[in-house]
């Protein structure tokens, strides 16, 4: 780790700071801002450093970089989700949002599902290490659980966060979301034509479009950063599950690439 322990919790405090009202909701963030959660964070990013040496978790290393552009960003969608709520993470790969929202909400359950077993070996490595008991993991393809009884319809909220373009998503994670929970997609500048692309799919598989938010990510230790679009851009697509998913979905995921909803 390039900084202290001391130079990652002002940084990580001042950033959550800084982009607390980037989503239209001031004072959001404010209950996550405490040194215990800083001082967690910093463990994880040592953790996550140092693994990502051998195991590709993240291309962002630097940790200014990873408090903005991961945690901060991570930590924008904690307020949308309901106390108590359980919780599945689509292709968590390196643990996001999986870890920092177990880290932010310890009254939320979390499943990680990703179809790699051994970056799921470092996520549930990285919650032991961390304490985090609110968090287990699960090797499986989304369109598997999304016809299993176990989890069909089983989670009051989905997330998924760089995985597909939307109308591939959605066949993948609105069967998994129950009736009136949310399927909350982190997506990056494009993410407003994925909507778009999207529409049929969302109402199809049940769902219906509450939120559809672009905003830019704020780096206080570098604001010029704030120019980079590609990197700094993001959009939160929250999609409300208004009724059941279609008996007949997910399809084959061979179904799903060749012919999008």
């Amino acid at each position: 780790m390039t900084i202290s322990k001391e130079q990652f919790r002002e940084r990580f405090l001042r950033a959550l700071a800084v982009n607390c009202d980037t989503l239209g909701v001031p004072d959001a963030l404010q209950p996550y801002m405490t040194e215990k959660i800083a001082d967690t964070f910093y463990a994880l990013t040592d953790e996550m450093l140092r693994v990502n040496a051998y195991m590709n978790l993240t291309a962002i290393t630097d940790p200014d970089e990873i408090i903005v552009k991961h945690y901060a960003d991570c930590a924008l969608i904690a307020p949308y989700i309901p106390q108590n709520a359980s919780m599945c993470d689509v292709g968590t790969g390196g643990g996001f949002p999986s870890l920092p929202i177990a880290i932010l909400r310890p009254d939320v359950r979390i499943t990680a599902v990703d179809s790699t077993q051994k970056k799921l070996d470092y996520v549930a490595s990285a919650a032991r290490l961390l304490g985090l008991d609110n968090l287990s993991v699960r090797a499986a393809r989304a369109e598997e659980l999304g016809r299993s009884p176990d989890f069909r319809e089983a989670f009051d909220i989905v997330t998924a966060r760089a995985v597909a373009r939307m109308n591939v998503l959605c066949e993948w994670c609105l069967p998994l979301v129950r009736k009136n929970g949310l399927f909350l997609a982190m997506k990056g500048r494009d993410g407003m034509n994925e909507y778009e692309e999207a529409k049929n799919a969302i109402d199809t598989l049940g769902g219906i479009a509450v939120l559809t938010t672009p905003y830019i990510l704020r780096d206080p230790s570098s604001p010029a950063a704030e120019n980079d679009g590609d990197a700094m851009s993001r959009v939160l697509l929250s999609v409300k599950k208004r009724q059941f998913t279609p008996k007949q979905y997910p399809r084959a995921n061979a179904q799903i690439a060749k012919k999008p909803l």
